[in-house]
Formats: structure tokens, C-alpha cells, sequence
């Protein structure tokens, strides 16, 4: 039996792989147009997805491409600029503004590339007419601590912003837009990865303003009144100015879940995929999966050992300690190790196909029977640390965080859970 911590990191790294730039990109490329060709985008995984399509293209480029800090990677021809993710700033303000006043510049025979990824929503942050930078940062940091999933989050930037929610694509027209999306959100809707800047927007201002109330968000009169403002509607489905747009779903999170599985098979462990779209708060879909994995332990239900159970999606977290440490995966790992209580033959990974989990630098964390023991011997309570949002200080301490650096892609969170006889 292959060492289990070795397993699950190779099940990671499959996922990871199945979602190559390099790979994915080139596939979707369409012919030369007549005029120009200009590349834009933004995410964590668009200066890989640019440096794809520059190996690829044999014309001449001209563009800008917009990641998060450290996740750049040498460009021949299309200009890369790094900026703030979860919270944006005003790198990403000033990329924004200039993106979108190349799409501006585009005519008939002309096209516009779009290379859309996880993280593109704060990256490609322009407030909308009215609205400061600072008003922007502080609603996304009310979002993120409010647990509201990612399509509520996006509902409420969309409709505060200059350039998501279509107005991209609406601004490039009558060129012809392309947008080549690799998705990090429940469903691959490609009008929620990155706020959709490129993609008609069914969702309302009368929407964004429930869900600021449903979640208590006190706002300041400036973003009350731009949501209050008809002109800071979204472009509609049917939109003319979106007509020649054209959306490419080139990765997703399904797929990398059976890339994972297929190595699992290999290996002699029996795959089940949960499922690709799984939210929830963190440490309670983490109670919910230990549950799962104690009836296979106890019953050889719904598969019996040895088996992994994989699952993805984007779980979310509540912040209600002060100043802990962590991200969904290892607030996940950490509700998922307390629930288990150190079971025999049962092992888990959690990370983000990213590399990065919250605002920390390791992609995750690993748990094995011994990790709440480890914790405890460090004379850290963990039960006191998820109850704190510190989840990573738990798994510092066990020895059990996953750290690989940025991956250059993004489909969301990887989890893997092996249960052995």
C-alpha cells in the first residue's frame, strides 16, 4: 500500500494537472482574424493562460493580462500586471481601466481574447461611476467574513462595478469576443467565475441589495445610491452588444476530480466523487464528509474500504474568531479531523487547486489518525482554534500543512478522503 499521505498528495496533483494552461488553452484557440487580435484577463490563472496562448498564436498579439501577486510568469507579447486577491487595489483598479479601454479601441474584424479565471472578480476591480476604491475594499471584506456564497458575492460586485457583468464584451463590440474560462465555482457558471465581465448577467440590483440585507451588510450612502441607480444595470441576455461574444469552458472542476480518480484506480483504491459543486460552511461540510467516511469505516457503506471519497466546490467560511488564521480548506480539514476523533484508516487532504488557501501561503492541509493528538501535544486545544478561525495554527502544530506555491490554475477546492480496511 502506497504511503497514504503520498497517495493523496499525487490524487492533488493529477487534479492540478488535468487543469494545465498549457494543455487546455491551446485546444480553443480560433483562427486569425482579419484585424487585430488583442488578449486580455484576469484570475490567478491568467498569466499561465497568456504565456499558453502566446506559444500557440503565430500572429501578432497586443493586450493585458491582469493575476494575483506571485502568480505571474514570463509573456513574450502580452503585458502581465500582478494585484491584490481576496481584497483588490489599485493595481488592479488601474488594469482594469486599461483593459477595458482596449476593448474600447476594437472594431469589426477585430477580436478580442478573454482569458477568465478564479480570482478575476477582485483582480479586475473598476468601481462604477460614483464609487471609490476604498468603498469597494471595504464591501469585499464584508463579504468575505459574511459567509455569503461566491454567486451572492458576485451578484452585489457585478452591480458595483465598471467592467464585470458583460460590460466587457459590451464595450469590445462589434468586435468578436472570445472568452476561454477555466472555472474554480459550484456549477461553472461562466457568469459568476470572475464575475462574468464578458457574459450576460440574468442577476438584478434589486438582488444585490437583498443580499446585502440578508447578511446584515450596513453599506455606505455612496454604494447605496449607485444600487439604487438604473444606469448601473448589468447588460441582459440578448444584449446586442454581446451578440458576437462566445464563451469556452476549457477546464472544470469535474474533470479534475477524475483525473484524481483514474490515479486512485491505479493504485488500487476505489474512487467516488460526491460531487463538483459542494458549498456549505466549512467545518460543517467537514462534519457531514467525517460522517461519511465513519460509515465506511463501520457498515462498507456507500463503497467499502479501501476507497477515497472526492469532492469539490467552494465552501465558505463565517469569521467569528479575532485575528485567526486559515482558509476554507483547512477550517474544512479541521471540522472533518474533530468529527473523526482520529479513527483508525482514515486519512484526508484538503487544499485549493490554486496553492493558495485564505490568505496564508500553503495550498491546504493533511490529516491523519494522529493529528488532533499531535495538536493537543503542543498544548493547543483545537476545538478552541476552529472556534477562532484559526485552523491553520491547528495543523502547524500537527505538522500537517500542504504548501506547493501557486499553481498557475484554479478549479477550486480538492478534497480527498481515504478510508482503509
Amino acid at each position: 500500500m502506497t504511503d497514504p499521505a503520498a497517495l493523496l498528495r499525487d490524487l492533488f496533483d493529477a487534479a492540478v494537472r488535468a487543469a494545465d494552461p498549457m494543455v487546455r488553452v491551446p485546444a480553443h484557440l480560433p483562427p486569425r482574424p482579419p484585424g487585430r487580435t488583442i488578449v486580455v484577463g484576469a484570475g490567478k490563472a491568467s498569466a499561465a493562460m497568456a504565456r499558453a496562448l502566446e506559444t500557440a498564436w503565430d500572429g501578432p498579439l497586443d493586450g493585458l493580462v491582469v493575476t494575483r501577486y506571485g502568480h505571474a510568469v514570463p509573456t513574450e507579447r502580452i503585458p502581465v500586471v500582478e494585484a491584490s486577491h481576496p481584497v483588490p487595489d489599485a493595481a488592479g483598479e488601474d488594469a482594469a481601466r486599461r483593459i477595458l479601454d482596449l476593448a474600447r479601441g476594437l472594431g469589426p474584424d477585430d477580436l478580442m481574447v478573454a482569458l477568465i479565471s478564479g480570482g478575476g472578480s477582485a483582480l479586475l476591480s473598476l468601481p462604477a461611476p460614483g464609487l471609490t476604491l476604498a468603498d469597494k475594499q471595504a464591501l469585499n471584506r464584508a463579504l468575505l467574513r459574511s459567509g455569503a456564497a461566491i454567486g451572492e458575492m458576485n451578484c452585489v460586485r457585478k452591480h458595483l462595478s465598471a467592467i464585470k457583468g458583460g460590460r466587457l464584451a459590451a464595450a469590445a463590440h462589434p468586435a468578436r469576443t472570445l472568452t476561454l474560462v477555466i472555472s474554480d465555482v459550484p456549477g461553472d457558471d461562466p457568469g459568476v467565475i470572475a464575475s462574468g465581465p464578458t457574459v450576460p448577467d440574468p442577476g438584478t440590483a434589486a438582488e444585490a441589495r437583498a443580499i446585502l440585507e440578508r447578511y446584515g451588510i450596513a453599506v455606505p450612502p455612496a454604494v447605496a445610491a449607485a444600487l439604487a441607480d438604473p444606469a448601473n444595470e448589468t447588460p441582459k441576455p440578448g444584449d446586442p452588444r454581446l451578440a458576437r461574444a462566445e464563451t469556452v469552458l476549457i477546464a472544470r472542476p469535474q474533470a479534475s476530480l477524475e483525473a484524481a480518480a483514474a490515479v486512485a484506480r491505479a493504485a488500487g483504491i476505489t474512487p467516488l466523487i460526491l460531487g463538483d459543486a459542494i458549498e456549505g460552511e466549512a467545518r460543517e461540510v467537514g462534519r457531514t464528509m467525517a460522517g461519511i467516511a465513519l460509515q465506511v469505516r463501520r457498515h462498507g457503506q456507500p463503497v467499502p474500504a479501501p476507497c477515497v471519497l472526492l469532492s469539490g466546490g467552494e465552501t465558505t467560511v463565517t469569521v467569528r474568531g479575532q485575528g485567526g488564521r486559515g482558509g476554507r480548506n483547512t477550517e474544512f480539514l479541521l471540522g472533518f479531523a474533530l468529527a473523526v476523533d482520529g479513527a483508525p484508516g482514515v486519512f484526508a487532504l484538503a487544499a485549493d487547486t490554486d496553492g493558495i488557501d485564505g490568505s496564508e501561503d500553503n495550498a491546504g492541509a493533511f490529516c491523519d489518525p494522529g493529528s488532533l493528538a499531535r495538536i493537543r501535544a503542543a498544548d493547543v486545544d483545537p476545538s478552541a482554534l476552529l472556534a477562532a478561525n484559526d485552523s491553520w495554527g491547528a495543523f502547524a502544530a500537527s505538522g500537517g500543512l500542504v504548501t506547493t506555491g501557486p499553481t498557475l490554475t484554479n478549479v477550486n477546492d480538492f478534497r480527498a478522503i481515504l478510508v482503509l480496511p
